[in-house]
């Protein structure tokens, strides 16, 4: 995960490859960034095209990006929709909620801002992936669209930032397709009031867990109180920009 103490360092691997690189960014650059925006929400690396920033600002931002990163190639963005589609980089197509490649150099990359990103990489560092998977994505099964694209099954896991169960409220009717999905989500629910806390991170991990996939590392930060760190959607509403989640093999 990205560590406040140097907000712009890559990712901690947990035990990934060491040929694995993956990175999650902040809602600053360097701390100086509130010039790179003329909507406060945006402040200050907004990586996303759309949610309303300027055009030229996203696209200042993403060549910052690539460069502060010293990143071998532009990121594959998407067209995220809350799908379970797994695209392969290589593929032209654009709309789907994660990426795969068994590709050296190549840039795989999610935008979020409350949502869980999902850093995927098997053991041998040969095939890498990372998925998109807020609520709706995680009940269309995103997660194991992902986990059926790899070659082997003996994988590794790793939590970007995402928000935490105390701040993320949700209706009777989440909780309810959830445990239609699968009784056991049922877990990752707290009651409140009339309504309910989901934590995000405990179901995606009970459903990587029925997947065989048991090595998770990460789950313990909140986009949504981090304010000083992170966007949130939740927090910061309709003007909220998005972190980029990136993953490669060098």
């Amino acid at each position: 995960m990205t560590q406040s103490s140097d907000k712009n360092k890559p990712s901690l691997k947990a035990n990934f490859p060491g040929n694995v690189q993956l990175i999650s960014t902040t809602r600053y650059f360097n701390g100086a960034g509130k010039a790179c925006s003329d909507k406060t929400g945006y402040t200050d690396f907004n990586l996303a095209t759309h949610v309303g920033d300027n055009p030229q600002i996203v696209a200042n931002n993403r060549a910052q990006l690539i460069q502060r990163f010293n990143l071998p190639a532009e990121p594959k963005y998407l067209e995220q929709v809350h799908s379970n589609i797994c695209l392969d980089a290589s593929s032209a197509e654009c709309v789907g909620d994660a990426v795969i490649t068994k590709e050296k150099g190549v840039v795989c990359a999610v935008l979020t801002a409350d949502c869980l990103p999902i850093f995927i990489s098997n053991h041998s560092g040969t095939q890498v992936a990372v998925a998109h998977a807020g609520w709706k994505g995680v009940l269309n099964g995103i997660i194991e669209a992902t986990i059926a694209k790899f070659n082997q099954q003996d994988l590794l896991v790793h939590f970007g930032p995402a928000i935490s169960q105390e701040n993320f409220e949700v209706g009777q009717d989440v909780f309810d397709q959830f445990v239609n999905k699968s009784q056991t989500l049922e877990k990752a629910f707290i009651p409140f009031k009339d309504k309910y806390k989901l934590d995000i991170y405990q179901a995606a991990s009970i459903i990587l867990n029925d997947l065989g996939v048991k090595n998770i590392s990460g789950g313990d930060e909140c986009t949504y109180t981090q304010s000083a760190d992170y966007f949130s959607y939740r927090r910061d509403g309709a003007q909220s920009g998005r972190m980029a989640h990136l993953i490669w093999m060098e």
